[in-house]
């Protein structure tokens, strides 16, 4: 390689950017670019100036280019760094915006879907199920005695029983089951390829694992998707199957 057949002196601009984790992320692609031609740049310096040597001509050309190879390393070094640091600033930037995401979609409370997002999920939920044939279960859950907690003993411990039934069910269903904030104290739960049986079985074992800890109790009712359900039509189901429930277990 000849010098002039090496990478140009002059490192790579990435011009004036927007500082999102996609810009950083390309900063970072740009100083790994310098930072090699900058390597390149050396190597072929070294090679000219051995070239010089091994014809006796070691002279002052010569130790100009070692010179300045060895500053195009220490450079390549720097943008290595650099390049280091603004992909750990991109990582930073996604888990910020991330969490700003979050802020839009879950109860800064129980972690739950808030109700306008949870049920735009839930609904494209229910038209997978419909279209690929597959069961689908809605759980619809009310926290039992909430204002009474609430009047007797204060919001933060109504806060708490809220929290407490949110964990319990999260515990017992699968990481994807949707879980949603449908108003003060009732919770809708989506479960894509469970019958009602094997739902009915998660919520048994909601009530077994977490009887012992919880401040109060909570109702469930569940139905069970059918082809003519529209999601509205499911919710009222599943919601008047809780009232049944509760009503037996009070009788």
């Amino acid at each position: 390689m000849t010098l002039a057949e090496s990478p140009p002196d002059e490192p790579v601009s990435t011009g004036d950017l927007d500082w999102g984790p996609r810009d950083r992320d390309t900063t970072a692609e740009a100083h790994d670019i310098t930072s090699a031609a900058r390597d390149a740049r050396a190597a072929a310096r070294d090679v000219r100036a051995d070239a010089r040597q091994h014809v006796g001509a070691f002279d002052a050309q010569a130790a100009a280019d070692r010179a300045a190879a060895k500053r195009d390393r220490a450079s390549s070094a720097t943008d290595r760094m650099r390049a280091a640091d603004d992909r750990r600033a991109a990582a930073a930037d996604r888990a910020r915006a991330a969490a700003e995401r979050s802020s839009l979609v879950l109860d800064g409370l129980t972690g739950a879907h808030l109700r306008k997002p949870g049920l735009m999920e839930l609904h494209r939920e229910v038209m997978r199920a419909k279209r690929t044939d597959s069961p689908f279960v809605l759980a619809f859950v009310d926290v039992d005695g909430l204002k009474a907690v609430n009047d007797e003993q204060g919001h933060q411990a109504g806060d708490e029983l809220l929290r407490q039934v949110v964990d319990a069910i999260r515990s017992s269903v699968r990481d994807y089951d949707l879980i949603i904030r449908y108003g003060g104290d009732e919770f809708l739960c989506g479960f894509m390829d469970l019958t009602l049986a094997g739902a009915g079985e998660r919520f048994a074992e909601v009530t077994t694992k977490s009887s012992h800890r919880l401040m109060g109790s909570f109702s469930v009712g569940l139905a069970e998707l059918s082809a003519d359900d529209e999601l509205d039509g499911l919710i009222a189901r599943a919601d008047q199957a809780m009232y049944e429930s509760r009503r037996r277990s009070r009788a």
